[in-house]
């Protein structure tokens, strides 16, 4: 589900790197959310939450930071970095809810948000 395509990329080396680590996080997810056995999957998935959580920050971070540096748009630069701030407050709710009782629709909520951010995000580039 989570395939990098190279019209994804950005064609900043170090950005793309990070885009596709996203993906992989999101795609270790998916796995996860369409397996078809009985397993408890809730120390992985809270794993991979935080990893993405942490990560996403880092990243956010990384690119809001080379955007000051090259003198991005200011009024662009605030849009995107309030959608960085959305979209980690988003993965910060999900994480608080309860996914020891319902992992399935955690994973979807987040696999489906990943998803509309995927593809709102590089609609616009």
């Amino acid at each position: 589900m989570f395939v990098w395509k190279n019209e994804y990329s950005c064609n900043i080396a170090e950005i793309d790197i990070q885009h596709k680590r996203l993906f992989e996080l999101a795609g270790d997810l998916y796995v996860i959310a369409t397996a078809k056995d009985n397993v408890d999957y809730y120390d992985d998935i809270c794993r991979i939450f935080k990893e993405l959580s942490d990560y996403t920050v880092y990243h956010f971070g990384y690119e809001e930071q080379l955007m000051e540096q090259h003198g991005y748009d200011l009024a662009e630069y605030r849009a995107h970095k309030w959608e960085h701030a959305a979209f980690v407050t988003k993965i910060q709710k999900i994480q608080e809810s309860d996914l020891d009782l319902n992992q399935r629709k955690v994973l979807m909520d987040i696999i489906i948000f990943a998803v509309d951010w995927i593809e709102s995000y590089w609609l616009i580039l």
